[in-house]
């Protein structure tokens, strides 16, 4: 390989040419020089990112692949070897081949049970393995895979390295302190501990260590091995805001807010979406993203928090507290739930005073990730994923993949956030940016 010039005296000796040699092997030179510096800045012609789009892609192992179990999976009611499947509900990229993925949302990845354990003692976890041996893009034909579990989203429940599911111990189970408590009470005084028992039974339900999974639920898996693609595939949304939503938004972000705030001003979640559309756009495609809207504080509220707090069970409604934007509580609130109350998906929503040229609605929206405890002096609150930015993308993915979204975009806004604290003093930090996300109009 010919060695390029450095710059420095004695170029013509470091690169091979002689003093004595033809004047031709110079301009020869010259021109391999020019060709090389210009080639990282033309632009790629239509003729290379054709080719591009037409050539293989391998997906290395360890590529992770975000999927919605179509099948339900329990330690109940499954059977060993039963087949499973699940849909991709996250573009798989391409590398850079533009306006293409690897693999686009809806492909079904298939697989089945391969071991199923019970809980057969208060000591015994439940053990559930899934493998995944199938992949099927739509108009092309199946592949080969191997993939095993990496996580279970707002799962109580741990993944072991192998892909297993490993269940709680009753003994892990608020609720059964109680319920032992109230066992021994009933033994010492039985009309007021029986009593006492059946209240609770009757508010709080039982102790529950079994695995269900239900449709719907969201978990990863990482490829074992490399899989090669003939081709990518169109992305599922245009990654281009028109100029109506573009200009808009860039004014709005000049002057807005950059974080919510609690009640006492205290500055809270930093803003990290934006959405284009009206409420009933935004409820309907939540909703069919598998989200739920936030329920009001009431009594039957706090009482179904207190369950799914004892029986570290899921309530997907559960309330909020309210954070303020434009001197007001959120207009909306989402969020995800399994299995557990500890661990959850879930944003707020407020409308700006903007609009798009052509009139439509422009909202805020602050999205973070609850994955446990946060429980120090003066503090009892839901612990938050500090990488934020990832919460925002699991948002974005969601919507995408209902087919309610025209087009997403990440945008910068001037003087961007880094990191910070929540109104709780948790910590978090982010690249600064936006997703909007333009709803398709009905």
């Amino acid at each position: 390989m010919r060695k390029q010039p450095c710059g420095c005296r004695g170029t013509r000796e470091r690169v091979g040419i002689q003093a004595d040699e033809p004047a031709w092997w110079l301009a020869r030179l010259l021109a391999v020089v020019i060709v090389s510096s210009l080639a990282g800045l033309v632009p790629a012609s239509p003729l290379s990112a054709k080719v591009g789009e037409n050539s293989g892609v391998t997906l290395p192992a360890g590529t992770v692949l975000y999927l919605r179990l179509e099948t339900p999976v329990s330690t109940t009611s499954s059977h060993l070897h039963a087949a499973v499947a699940a849909r991709v509900v996250r573009d798989v990229p391409a590398g850079e081949v533009a306006d293409h993925v690897a693999i686009p949302i809806g492909a079904l990845v298939k697989g089945s049970i391969q071991k199923l354990i019970p809980t057969s003692s208060p000591t015994d976890r439940a053990r559930l393995t899934l493998r995944f041996d199938q992949l099927e893009i739509p108009g092309r034909p199946a592949l080969a895979i191997e993939g095993h579990i990496l996580d279970v989203e707002n799962a109580r429940e741990m993944i072991l390295p192998d892909g297993t599911v490993q269940g709680v111990l009753a003994s892990e189970l608020p609720l059964t302190m109680l319920e032992g408590a109230l066992g021994k009470l009933a033994k010492t005084s039985p009309s007021m501990g029986g009593e006492m028992q059946k209240t609770a039974q009757k508010n709080l339900g039982k102790s529950d260590t079994s695995i269900n999974y239900p449709a719907g639920t969201d978990f990863s898996i990482t490829l074992d091995k490399p899989v090669v693609l003939e081709a990518p595939s169109p992305a599922t949304t245009a990654a281009e805001l028109p100029a109506g939503i573009a200009e808009p938004v860039e004014r709005l972000l000049a002057e807005a807010p950059q974080r919510a705030a609690g009640k006492d001003g205290k500055p809270g979640d930093p803003l990290n979406l934006i959405f284009i559309g009206n409420a009933d756009q935004i409820h309907q495609a939540f909703e069919q993203a598998g989200w739920a809207e936030a329920e009001k504080l009431t009594g039957k509220s706090v009482l179904g928090t207190v369950r799914a707090v004892m029986g570290n069970q899921g309530y997907g409604t559960a309330p909020v507290s309210q954070l303020y934007l434009y001197g007001r509580a959120e207009d909306m609130a989402f969020q995800k739930m399994l299995n557990t109350f500890a661990k959850r998906h879930h944003l707020r929503v407020w409308r700006t005073p903007a609009t798009t040229a052509d009139g439509r609605e422009i909202w805020f929206g602050a999205a973070t990730h609850d994955v446990g405890w946060d429980i120090r002096p003066g503090v009892v609150s839901h612990a938050i994923d500090p990488e934020i930015d990832q919460e925002r993308e699991k948002v974005g993915a969601d919507l995408a993949a209902t087919g309610h979204v025209r087009a997403e975009r990440l945008v910068a806004r001037p003087n961007p956030l880094s990191e910070g604290l929540t109104a709780t003093g948790a910590t978090w930090k982010t690249d600064g940016r936006l997703r909007v996300i333009e709803l398709k109009a009905q």
